[in-house]
Parts: C-alpha cells; structure tokens; sequence
C-alpha cells in the first residue's frame, strides 16, 4: 500500500517498486509507472496501485477418485500481473486518495480465479484415476493439468496474469482410509523388522554357541594339558623313585659289602686272635707243664690270693705253716723269711 501525507490540502503520494501506480485526473491520465511519487487533489483524483511482484496464493480442496474415495489436494500457484494497465481495466484497483487503501478486494477475485481454474482441472484428473494410482502418481499427474490448464485460460491473460509456477503439495485420502492403506505397508514393515530380529537373535544364538564352543574347547585343551601334566609328574615321581631305589640299592649293597668286609675283617681278626691266645694259652700251658708241683700250687695260690677280699692280717698256726711250707717244697727255717 501507496504512502500518503497531507499538506495544506494537498496529497503527497509515494509508491513501492513493486508496485504500480496509475494516476487519473477528470480523466486524463497523468501518472503510470512504478515507485512513483507525486503531488494530487483528492477531489480530482483517481488511482490505481496494482502489484506487480510474485504472489504465492495456497488453495486446498477436496476431489472424488473413480472408485468414488474422497481426497483433498493441496497447491500453491505463484503468480505475478504482467500487464498493470489490463489488470485495473479489467479489476478494481482503486485506491482511496485519503488513505491510500483499496476500495474492492483485486486480489481475492484473481484467488477465486486460480483456485476454480484449478480445481476444475484437478477433478478432470482425479475422476478418471482410482485412488491408489493417485496416491502413488496423482502429484505429477495433477501438477501438469492444473499448468497446463491455468496455461490455456483465457481470462488470465486478458487480466494481465501470468502463471509462475504451480506446485501440487499433496493428495491425502480420508482418515480411516489412509489408516487401511497404510495396514499393509505397516504390517510389511513389522515383518520385516520381526525377521530382522529374528535374524539379530539367530546371530546372537550362533555367536553365543561359538563362544560355548571356544570355552569347551579350551576347557579341552586344558583337561589334555593338565593329563599331559598329571603323566609327566607320574613319569618323573617314578623315575624319582627308581632313582632313588637304584641309589638306595646301591647305598644296601655297598653298606652290605662293608659289613661283609667288616665281617671278614672281624673273623679274620678273632681267627688271629684266637689263633694268638690259643698259641698263648698252648705256651701257658706248656710253661705250666713243665713248671714244678710246687710252683704252680704258689701260682694259683698268688691267683687265688688276687681274687680273695683284702684281708688286713691273717695268723697261721705253727701246724699249718709247716705244712705249706713242706707243700711249697721249702725247708721250715724259710718261713722266718
């Protein structure tokens, strides 16, 4: 919308560049042109502001498919006035030279326009296509009629409009019957995920038997290990023992063999000494043979005296010394001696 200032009965109006200003006066027209600004009489004035940038205009309806399934359309058609002078001929664009706002509603009228346009195109289409082709192709199919007819209307160009471009955002059934076509695509997507768990689980199951398998193999190895362990602790114990057996039979037989020899040495040395003391007592003997009666009566006296308890004083009677004295072969004078 146009500024608009007022000086002593005067208006001062100023435009946007995007926006275009026709000025009549009694008739006549004097200004044309976009972004202008100029000096009026609002009681001989007459404008017109049309705009001229790119206008995004968003509709929505409802259409039926053959198969007879309600859907709505969502679109947006860009569209821009190429031809200001044709569009306020041809619509009211008249603005108030006091406020500089417009009188009618231009740009509700060129929205009805496009949108019926539209709309009409878009049934042509959809009544001829059944719902699930429309679901899957209806946007292409929809965006190209609703171009190509908008294209081929003549109240556009006679207006001044021209078509941008046309956007088709989407086409949605009914609630519960999207709900139902959506059953199969969901029940689709469950299975899948359901065999991708399963498939995640019979990984698991396989990975986890490896494991058992690993530990129960090296659960294996190691009861062979310690077999291994237990046979060569039994081979060395029982070399140990035959070792030490060897060596104690060795450590018997020298001990044996040293008290054979000590036997040996023993007897040989009672032999000889036997031997000695019998040549000892054989030489006694003989000593004694040829010794005189006498002789060996004061021997075995002097023994005999060696073997009796000390005896402080012994008092003999003249009879019994003479008769020792007569035994032991001595006259009676030697007992003085």
């Amino acid at each position: 919308m146009a500024d608009i200032t007022r000086r002593f009965g005067w208006r001062h109006l100023r435009s946007a560049p995007t926006a275009h200003i026709r000025h009549h006066n009694r008739g006549r027209l004097v200004h044309d042109g976009r972004g202008l600004s100029f000096w009026y009489r609002s009681l001989s004035a007459a404008l017109s502001e049309v705009p001229v940038d790119d206008r995004e205009l968003a509709m929505a309806f409802h259409a039926r498919t053959s198969d007879f399934q309600d859907v709505a359309v969502q679109a947006t058609v860009t569209y821009r006035i190429s031809n200001p002078a044709e569009a306020a001929d041809r619509l009211d664009f008249s603005v108030d030279p006091d406020t500089g706002s417009w009188r009618g509603a231009p740009l509700e009228q060129i929205a009805t326009l496009l949108t019926e346009t539209a709309q009409q195109h878009t049934l042509d289409v959809l009544a001829r296509t059944p719902l699930a082709v429309a679901l899957v192709d209806g946007v292409a199919s929809v965006r190209g009629s609703v171009a190509a007819g908008l294209a081929a209307e003549p109240r556009l160009p006679a207006t001044g409009i021209d078509v941008v471009t046309v956007r088709v955002v989407a086409i949605r059934p009914e609630a519960e019957v999207e709900r139902a076509l959506r059953t199969p695509a969901r029940e689709q997507i469950q299975q899948e995920a359901d065999r991708a768990t399963y498939e995640r689980r019979a990984v698991a199951v396989e990975r986890e038997r490896a494991i058992a398998e690993n530990e129960l193999a090296s659960q294996i190895e190691l009861a062979r290990r310690e077999e291994q362990l237990i046979d060569q602790r039994g081979t060395n114990a029982r070399r140990e023992a035959e070792e030490k057996a060897a060596a104690d039979g060795i450590r018997t037989e020298t001990e044996a063999a040293r008290k054979v020899r000590l036997a040996r040495a023993d007897a040989e040395a009672a032999r000889e000494t036997g031997a000695a003391r019998a040549e000892v007592q054989a030489a006694w003997l003989r000593v004694h043979d040829e010794a005189a009666p006498g002789t060996l009566h004061a021997l075995a006296a002097t023994r005999l005296a060696e073997n009796l308890p000390r005896i402080e004083s012994v008092t003999l009677s003249p009879d019994v010394l003479t008769g020792l004295l007569t035994r032991l072969g001595r006259p009676e004078g030697g007992a003085g001696a």
